[in-house]
């Protein structure tokens, strides 16, 4: 957009800045978004951070200068942090196991098709000319953080937070919601006693843990509160914690989002010319995306976290390899070699093809899913700005790296993909997990189809005799306490 770039003058270093500040927003608002859902709930959190992001948009939309742009950008970064977060969070939450996978892809979904969305909206408006060709973009951001905030006030809070405050007869009123079965039915009971029982669990383990702190005052809840950030990097959680961070880590290091935020760019540097050319042919990477998202809602939980990681990361790195060979090889007279161009182009494609499946929705799913419920929030809140920061660092350093390196910003990406391959081959959990009870390898498949409350078992953390026996206790306890009883209203909604 050229008027853009006249009110805009960059150089490739401050444009790399200007594109990853959000990023250093987004890691911001991950972070401190793990107490606000904690704290005021998931569902609450999420219109704080539509609010926030709407700020931002408009600071963005109406920036008169380089310091406004970045102003808006770490501002609505903020909102997004906030939001990529608690909203596989609060779904997977919300989700039944069997489907879990499926339903918190649908971010990853929302995500491509948000970005097919802006990238035909750039490719229409470059044709105003004034500075209405990149103002009305920032701007239509907000209809869409205006629809989420008010949205959400329409759906039910997570049966797991209200059952963590004590509020028992809201979150079997929840359950027989979502589930759509009476509250009297076996499977919503079942599925309220494990909550119940992972509930009290945790707060059995915090009582022994920080006895001090185990009465109801203001200053003990947040005293608790910082103590569950401690206890993020104790034996066991502290595996998990470093998993999911590490899938984020590879996810962004595969190179994505240098082809998602500089694609118009790339292509030029392959051959095709003009900026309409780019841009169209970037509108097709839009279109490759969600088309290869909709497998991933349709199968992740019947074909496995582990395997379509491992069948990801292979033709990520295929694919960046062919193009690093394409680029060094023909780089220097794409005229005289606009066939290998096409390859070229060929194969941005058929690597956007199967990130979009694989990588791309696993990236939410299995961190939202992996963690206790006594520090889920404040796990994905770190595991989600380690997305986020690097993230920052592929914004940042790619126009630089294509400008210096060429075709070896391609063996970068391409080395880290194989580094992926391997790091998910034998250190993401697959066969091979221990039994809780007999303490020898048993074949459970990895995380789909397992309720949150199992994930203790998935990982092996319950292997202590104590904490075996102390489960066994609480499970006792819960199946013999009595499920609430029928005096919910018909209310649709249940207020904090």
């Amino acid at each position: 957009m050229s008027h853009f770039q006249n009110t805009f003058v960059l150089s490739a270093v401050t444009k790399g800045l200007v594109v990853s500040v959000l990023e250093l927003g987004c890691w911001a608002g991950a972070l401190i978004n793990g107490y606000f859902a904690d704290k005021i709930s998931r569902k609450y959190s999420i219109v704080v951070a539509s609010i926030v992001f709407c700020i931002g948009a408009a600071l963005q939309g109406g920036a008169q200068n380089v310091g406004y742009l970045f102003a808006g950008r770490v501002v609505g970064g903020l909102g997004i942090g906030m939001l990529s977060m608690v909203v596989p969070l609060y779904q997977s939450e919300i989700s039944p196991p069997e489907i879990r996978g499926s339903l918190v892809a649908l971010q990853q979904l929302a995500i491509t098709v948000g970005i097919l969305i802006s990238f035909w909206i750039d490719y229409g408006t470059q044709y105003i000319d004034s500075d209405v060709s990149w103002r009305l973009p920032l701007l239509l951001q907000i209809i869409a953080g205006v629809f989420l905030g008010i949205g959400i006030l329409f759906f039910p809070f997570s049966p797991r937070w209200l059952m963590g405050q004590n509020r028992e007869q809201d979150a079997l009123h929840v359950l027989h919601r979502l589930r759509r079965l009476p509250e009297d039915h076996p499977l919503v009971q079942e599925e309220w006693r494990e909550i119940k029982a992972v509930v009290e669990f945790d707060r059995e383990v915090l009582r022994e843990k920080y006895p001090q702190h185990t009465n109801e005052t203001r200053k003990s809840k947040m005293i608790l509160g910082m103590n569950q950030y401690k206890d993020l990097f104790s034996k066991g959680i502290f595996k998990r914690l470093v998993l999911g961070c590490l899938l984020q880590l590879f996810q962004q290091f595969t190179g994505i989002n240098a082809i998602i935020y500089y694609a118009p760019t790339i292509f030029q540097s392959i051959g095709l010319t003009g900026t309409a050319v780019s841009l169209l042919a970037t509108g097709i990477v839009g279109i490759v995306n969600v088309i290869f998202t909709i497998p991933a809602v349709l199968f992740l939980d019947q074909f496995g976290r582990r395997y379509t990681l491992l069948v990801g990361a292979a033709m990520l790195a295929i694919s960046q390899i062919v193009i690093a060979i394409l680029v060094g090889l023909y780089s220097s007279d794409w005229p005289a070699h606009t066939a290998q161009g096409w390859v070229a182009v060929a194969f941005v494609y058929f690597y956007i093809a199967n990130f979009a499946y694989s990588w791309g929705p696993i990236g939410w799913v299995y961190p939202s899913e992996i963690y206790p419920l006594r520090i889920r929030a404040k796990a994905m809140s770190v595991t989600t700005s380690m997305n986020w920061i690097t993230n920052f660092i592929i914004g940042f350093i790619t126009p630089p790296m294509l400008e210096a390196w060429g075709f070896g910003t391609y063996v970068f990406f391409g080395t880290f993909c194989a580094l992926s391959f391997f790091w998910v081959l034998f250190f993401v959990p697959g066969n091979q997990i221990p039994d809780i009870e007999s303490q020898t390898p048993s074949l459970h498949i990895e995380t789909k189809g397992r309720t949150l409350e199992e994930m203790d078992e998935v990982f092996g953390d319950r292997s202590a005799v104590q904490d075996a026996e102390l489960m066994q206790r609480v499970h006792s306890n819960v199946a013999h306490a009595g499920i609430p009883g029928k005096e919910t209203t018909d209310k649709t909604e249940v207020e904090p």
